[in-house]
């Protein structure tokens, strides 16, 4: 450890109060990570009945009102190392008398079933117990099937390809008319006398894709910072295997890989199984995913992470070739949800893109729409 981050370190544990005697140092980032982490302690500490310590009468200064309970819990896990995070975790339900939430089935059930709930009790299940995380499960559901009713139809619609002219389909609409088809089939009913064809039966097209069976291998990273997408990934596999030509294949990573693609199509059960925080694996999950590969054109590699890889980037270097190079296709999703607004580690992006996989943040539609190129 370097001075200025001792130094930083004592400043956060004397509190605000000592700004004008112990001010942060370091780079421009370094300064807003350890001021962004004040703001946290100040949030939970300046709760304590008079216990904190490190503040003195500032009491307008450290507004309580500044961060949501949810903005608090996710910027905890993403800025302290795992350990520090449950302490705080444990304090804040406490302090912020969140306890009801964790331990109040009624409570619980009573709240509005939404993304932010969701992500709050991504953070903190591993706190919950009995019927409150049955009941957190059923929330994990609700939640994931909005999510999926509202993307669902847009995201099949880019998937799904040309129109089949060979095959009928029973949903008439306009946009699916098969002209030439109506023609053909209805010559016979033409009146010379009036120069009239008559149509008696109308014909409509199916949209289907022009491959039978496709691969899609998803990974997702179990870091905190990712929770959104997280929500997304899963709730994206669950409608990419309802699909006839496709084939999900679903792990989970953080250090360890775990293979849930038994539970592809119930994104609560994914959901409600990933460990938040800890270390980061890259290499290691996309190893996995090489190993899944069995028809390398027809297999799409899709990892879902902020590539901020937590060992030597050259086994996650060599694998991806390797990849590559086999015909599969490759992706590394910085972000997958309706904003899309992603914070990844730009140069090892860089170093991917580089190689032939692509890398970027999309929005449902946008991977639906993606994954329809690469299998057209």
């Amino acid at each position: 450890m370097d001075s200025k981050t001792a130094v930083n370190r004592w400043r956060i544990v004397l509190g605000g109060f000592s700004d004008e005697n112990l001010s942060f140092s370091g780079s421009e980032r370094d300064i807003r990570t350890f001021e962004d982490m004040e703001q946290l302690l100040d949030y939970l500490y300046g709760r304590s009945q008079g216990d904190d310590v490190r503040t003195d009468d500032r009491g307008g200064d450290l507004s309580p009102t500044v961060l949501s309970a949810c903005d608090w819990i996710t910027k905890v896990r993403t800025l302290f190392p795992k350990q520090t995070a449950e302490v705080l975790e444990k304090q804040a339900l406490e302090e912020f008398d969140m306890t009801d939430l964790l331990t109040d089935k009624e409570v619980l059930e009573k709240m509005k079933p939404d993304m932010n709930l969701l992500k709050t009790i991504l953070q903190l299940k591993h706190l919950m117990k009995g019927e409150v995380l049955e009941t957190a499960k059923k929330i994990a559901r609700e939640v994931a099937d909005e999510i999926r009713k509202k993307i669902e139809n847009d995201v099949k619609k880019s998937i799904l390809g040309r129109i089949d002219r060979n095959n009928s389909s029973p949903v008439h609409s306009a946009r699916n008319l098969d002209i030439a088809k109506t023609i053909r089939r209805n010559l016979k009913n033409y009146d010379r006398d009036s120069e009239t064809l008559m149509l008696k039966e109308i014909y409509f097209s199916s949209r289907v894709r022009k491959y039978n069976s496709k691969r899609v291998i998803i990974a997702i990273d179990e870091s905190g910072s990712m929770t959104g997408s997280i929500i997304h990934s899963a709730v994206m596999a669950q409608i990419i295997s309802d699909l006839p030509f496709a084939e999900v294949k679903l792990v989970i990573f953080d250090t360890s890989v775990v293979d849930l693609s038994d539970n592809a199509e119930n994104p609560a059960e994914i959901l409600m199984s990933v460990q938040l925080g800890g270390g980061t694996d890259i290499g290691k999950a996309v190893t996995y995913c090489e190993q899944l590969i069995v028809s390398p054109q027809n297999t799409c590699v899709i990892v879902v992470t902020d590539l901020y890889e937590g060992r030597n980037a050259s086994v996650l270097m060599n694998v991806s070739k390797n990849i590559i190079e086999s015909g599969a296709k490759l992706s590394f999703l910085t972000a997958l949800d309706e904003e899309a607004n992603p914070a990844y580690d730009r140069y090892l992006a860089q170093r991917l893109a580089n190689i032939g996989a692509f890398v970027g943040a999309l929005t449902p539609q946008q991977l639906g729409e993606y994954i329809g190129r690469i299998f057209s």
